[in-house]
């Protein structure tokens, strides 16, 4: 559960375009355990945001030592980019390769946590455009598992962007001011800035953009709005 925002141009007039009616992959349903099994064998590989994502997380750890969780952590791809003195420790609703530091778990249906662990970091990529009703408890979750000094990382679509693109699974569509909103009434948010910039509803693909939003860290009057794609929020415990 942890899909990038899409590449399809929008409407003419830039409305936003919805996939709700283009056929789901081999007939699986959005959100059921073999839709996700199906959508994550495309993540595998790294792609930018999870890499611009770790980057943020090997920095924020300094030379800490902690434990980490990834909610909706897909194929777990995230646990080889990082540092060694991570911990990483993954839930999702599909998990292909079961593994001790791993949990299948609908989260919807579950509490999120892991054995009742507490963490240094819990990470949320492309999760809470899933959550449609649940948002608030969901967050309240993740920061009841947090360490005193903990950091939550969560990334939301940017649905105000000139072009904007709606997955078709999507439930939980609003603007990046009210996501924030909601972060606000479990965390301290301390930076907000995109994911990337990019004229197209979609992660960079050329090289040279990509490497000039891997190091840029900064939300742009405007511009963030109109060319952000998603955008990363750095919280810790209220």
């Amino acid at each position: 559960m942890a899909r990038e925002a899409g590449t399809r141009p929008a409407l003419p007039g830039g409305s936003v375009e919805s996939t709700a009616s283009l056929p789901h992959p081999a007939g699986a349903p959005p959100g059921t355990k073999d839709f996700w099994r199906q959508e994550h064998t495309k993540f595998a590989a790294p792609h930018y945001r999870l890499e611009k994502t770790a980057r943020l997380i090997n920095r924020i750890s300094g030379s800490r030592h902690l434990d980490l969780l990834d909610v909706g952590c897909g194929p777990a791809t995230l646990g080889r980019l990082l540092h060694p003195r991570i911990r990483y420790f993954g839930i999702d609703i599909a998990v292909a390769e079961p593994a001790s530091n791993l949990r299948e778990a609908d989260i919807l249906d579950v509490p999120i946590g892991f054995d009742g662990r507490r963490f240094g970091i819990v990470v949320s990529q492309g999760v809470f455009e899933y959550l449609g009703g649940h948002q608030e408890q969901k967050l309240a979750e993740i920061a009841a598992l947090l360490e005193e000094d903990g950091i939550f990382l969560a990334t939301y679509t940017n649905f105000a962007h000139r072009r904007p693109y709606v997955y078709e699974a999507f439930t939980n569509i609003q603007s990046i001011e009210r996501f924030r909103g909601s972060l606000e009434e479990h965390f301290i948010v301390h930076r907000a800035f995109p994911t990337s910039y990019n004229w197209n509803h979609g992660q960079p693909r050329r090289a040279w953009v990509r490497q000039a939003n891997m190091r840029f860290n900064a939300d742009l009057p405007v511009l963030g709005r109109r060319l952000g794609v998603e955008y990363f929020f750095v919280c810790s415990r209220s």
